[in-house]
């Protein structure tokens, strides 16, 4: 039975409002190459209202409606957000799967973590009214001084299409609870689910301009955003190539910014490995969400002693992944999210193989599905670090493959990228992974598992993965701004200049 997509408008000011130029974007469903709906389309003339409803949002009042309204208060709409998520799990679910081409059981998961991201940021934005007015010591008994902790201002939150919803959710709950206002522009590939998030806004009654909807291109609708002279920070999640123009445009103005972007995250192998757990978390690292992860674990360095072994073994649990629509039971693998994604991975694929490599398995479309963009998941081995499939993200349901023989070479093959965001290590010996752990140029580093991620902890990356941490207390801090506060204290002038002799 078809799912049907609402027809949405853009979200400003509280109000769905028709783009100013009157533009939409076809809506594909990649598992069937259908076009199933359309999005609006913003541009500069749409992001110049949503950036003027945020700024009067977060002003009205004195900013007692929501800047300087206690955390308590907007702990509220934040946990009635979460209860309207949950409630509307089923459908959310659904419709992500058909935008995005993630799994059903998948999609229902990132929607459960929705909700709880939305209650976890309320937590938090109830604790910040204890911390307000935090203490300093000082040396000098003639002062005293203390910290509040204030909202940045209107942010710009630009986030990607692999997890619409959630990644969404990563920036507008923190943002909204550390009372920054804000606008959101998700990824034009996936859009769907944040447009209901807009509608979700409504039925709670979040003050109007809180929080704003601009669907739209990234060079229409992205830029104007990250460059506009009233929004005071950007928070952006996608490709280092954009997060580099998002800088750019931001230094002009000295903007802050936050950066999540790409990844080639390695996961080292020991040999001392049960190899069947050892295959199932290493397939699950770089084949969850149909391989289009930026923490994905790409780069598979197992130790020669068992490599040969491993691969078998992989191959096996390979053959037994279901690849099917997102919405069949038991799915665990879709399709990626357009003929462009598609293109560019088999691309890659095409080139690992004229440089010399070999696919082991996958390589091509499954021979069962004549429609959608779907890539069998893909092993490719006889890699050299000077290939693109060693050094270049690809973004899709494919490992490369490297062996070591010692501990010392399995750390520097993983350290050998521009990027830093995540990294894996499986070894029964704790203190090796230990070692490695602090060996590793990554920002999240998982032992003996692959891709976990918790809202409480801190998830960002280095080098080319951009900086900054979204999640934990550290997703709040992103949109918060402190503020010193001094007093003199004594009733004693302070005495550094002489007192004139005649007043």
């Amino acid at each position: 039975m078809a799912i049907p997509v609402p027809s949405r408008l853009l979200f400003i000011d509280g109000e769905w409002k028709e783009p100013v130029l009157k533009k939409r974007i076809p809506i594909i469903n990649p598992s069937t190459e259908e076009n199933i709906g359309d999005i609006p389309a913003a541009t500069s003339e749409d992001v110049e209202l949503a950036v003027a409803a945020a700024r009067r949002a977060l002003i009205r009042n004195k900013g007692s409606d929501w800047s300087t309204a206690s955390g308590s208060v907007r702990a509220r709409y934040l946990r009635a957000i979460a209860d309207k998520i949950k409630v509307r799990k089923p459908e959310l679910a659904k419709l992500e799967a058909i935008d995005c081409g993630k799994p059903l059981d998948e999609a229902a998961w990132d929607i459960d973590d929705v909700a709880g991201c939305f209650e976890y940021y309320a937590d938090l934005a109830e604790g910040l009214d204890a911390k307000q007015k935090a203490p300093v010591s000082l040396p000098m008994d003639t002062f005293k001084s203390y910290v509040l902790q204030e909202p940045i201002g209107v942010v710009g939150l630009i986030t990607p299409w692999n997890y619409p919803m959630l990644m969404a959710t990563w920036k507008v709950a923190p943002a909204l609870a550390a009372g920054c206002t804000a606008i959101l522009k998700p990824s034009e590939l996936a859009s769907v689910t944040c447009l209901e998030l807009g509608d979700i806004c409504r039925e709670v009654g979040l003050p109007p301009g809180v929080l704003n909807i601009l669907t739209g291109l990234g060079p229409e609708a992205g830029a104007p955003l990250a460059s506009h002279p009233h929004v005071d920070k950007i928070a952006f999640t996608g490709s280092s190539a954009t997060g580099s123009k998002i800088m750019t445009a931001a230094a002009q103005l000295v903007k802050p910014v936050s950066l999540e972007l790409g990844g080639k995250s390695p996961i080292i192998v020991f040999e001392d490995v049960d190899l069947d757990k050892a295959a199932e978390w290493t397939l699950f690292g770089c084949f969850w969400t149909n391989g289009q992860i930026c923490s994905a674990t790409s780069r598979l360095i197992v130790h020669e002693s068992i490599a040969t072994e491993l691969l078998n073994r992989m191959v096996k649990w390979i053959e037994n992944i279901k690849i099917s629509d997102p919405l069949e039971e038991g799915c665990r693998l879709g399709p990626v999210v357009s003929e462009g994604q598609y293109e560019k991975i088999m691309k890659s694929i095409e080139t690992a193989k004229r440089e010399g490599a070999t696919i082991l398995t996958g390589g091509s479309r499954p021979e069962h599905l004549k429609k959608g963009f779907f890539v069998k998941p893909t092993l490719i081995t006889d890699v050299t670090t000077s290939m693109q499939i060693w050094k270049e993200e690809v973004f899709g349901p494919v490992l490369a493959v490297k062996t070591f023989s010692n501990e010392e070479e399995a750390i520097e093959l993983a350290n050998d990228t521009h990027y830093g965001l995540g990294a894996a290590v499986i070894s029964n010996d704790l203190e090796r992974c230990e070692r490695v752990t602090k060996a590793f140029q990554a920002g999240i580093v998982w032992i003996n598992c692959s891709q976990p991620c918790f809202t409480q902890a801190p998830w960002g990356g280095k080098k080319r993965s951009g900086f900054g941490r979204e999640l934990g207390e550290w997703g709040l801090s992103n949109y918060l701004n402190v503020k010193q506060v001094t007093q003199y204290i004594s009733d004693e002038p302070w005495g550094w200049y002489q007192k004139p002799s005649r007043m």
